[in-house]
């Protein structure tokens, strides 16, 4: 008789917990490997940069040196990738962006040479690079992610909300809950026009929650579209719910297609008042209400608001709008970035026009 494979025969008693427990295992020491490889590369590159801006700024050697050690270099290790002209050019902006060693050994080494690349090409100075390293390591932000980031201007964007929460949330809770919103919000990923109604920019967002999560920031998780909510036997929609994670609290939005008028928060107040009744739990914090309008008078909102007790802040979004030349997309593709690391510097169609 022949046997029976062994995919086919039972496996004994807590073997799927053993094996789950070993996979968990050589998943963890992969991701220790990859991390520890990256420390080593992102370090390595600093010194070779940092070695060429010293040699050129103490010895005098010019800029052709680059050039001559693209080619020794290759020539010594040529199964090593990296030791492109661009690529060196790269880790000597790379030491000049960032002349501690010892920081870019405790944090830079985090993110991928690539990410370092888009900070380099995206940012002019120390300080939003630090911002933005800092966000893509916090919130583990792939190379394109951190590119679409910078492009947005989410600096720029991030805690610009018009809102109450000093009155209304203690500290630090009313800090966090003031950098949480952003004003304006991008949706361009919906592909609508100013000319879209409330009702079909709210079915987009939901259509696209993944980008709109994005575009929320870190903490948001989606609860609902227009949630029910029934008061002395009359129902009430409202537009989109949310639970911040690290507020540890409901967040209401309320979208409306045109120009913020005061009277907007009285609704979006009263569903504050339903939600924290009928819906969030004691170990919940109030909860906070955003109201997102086509357009807003900043002063009038600071006046809407300055008699609320309720959390609220106001925001505009904006739909369709093209960058502005300075912040188009200048990085070369991946597949250009990979063709020179690899040590090609023959001119794609890209790299000449």
């Amino acid at each position: 008789m022949s046997e029976i494979p062994v995919s086919l025969t039972p496996p004994p008693e807590g073997y799927a917990d053993w094996l789950g427990e070993l996979k968990a295992q050589i998943h963890e020491a992969q991701q220790r490997a990859a991390q520890a490889i990256n420390l080593e590369l992102v370090c390595l590159y600093w010194k070779i940069g940092n070695a060429i801006v010293i040699r050129q700024n103490k010895q005098g050697w010019g800029a052709k040196v680059v050039d001559r050690l693209a080619h020794d270099l290759r020539s010594a290790f040529p199964d090593m990738q990296g030791f492109s002209v661009r690529n060196l050019k790269y880790m000597r902006a790379f030491a000049v962006a960032w002349p501690d060693e010892a920081f870019v050994q405790a944090v830079l080494h985090k993110l991928p040479w690539y990410h370092h690349l888009a900070l380099l090409d995206k940012l002019p100075g120390p300080e939003t690079r630090r911002w933005y390293a800092a966000k893509a390591i916090e919130h583990n932000w792939s190379r394109n992610i951190l590119v679409m980031q910078i492009e947005t201007r989410l600096l720029e964007r991030s805690g610009k909300a018009v809102t109450n929460f000093s009155d209304s949330l203690p500290s630090p809770q009313s800090d966090l809950a003031r950098e949480s919103l952003k004003d304006p919000y991008r949706f361009d990923f919906l592909g609508l026009t100013d000319e879209a109604q409330e009702r079909e920019i709210e079915h987009a967002l939901v259509k696209h929650v993944t980008e709109f999560l994005l575009e929320l920031g870190a903490g948001f998780a989606f609860v609902g579209r227009q949630v029910l909510l029934e008061v002395g036997g009359d129902e009430f929609f409202i537009d989109l719910l949310f639970y911040h994670l690290k507020l540890r609290c409901y967040v209401v939005i309320e979208l409306k297609g045109g120009k913020f008028k005061p009277e907007h928060l009285g609704q979006l107040g009263f569903y504050l008042t339903a939600v924290d009744r009928q819906v969030k739990s004691e170990q919940d914090n109030p909860t906070i209400g955003l109201l997102l309008c086509k357009s807003k008078n900043k002063i009038v909102a600071e006046y809407a608001l300055g008699d609320k007790s309720q959390p609220m802040g106001i925001a505009e979004y904006k739909l369709l709008e093209s960058l502005p030349p300075e912040l188009q997309t200048s990085l070369p593709s991946i597949e250009q970035i990979e063709r020179e690391l690899a040590g090609d510097d023959t001119p794609m169609e890209d790299d000449a026009q």
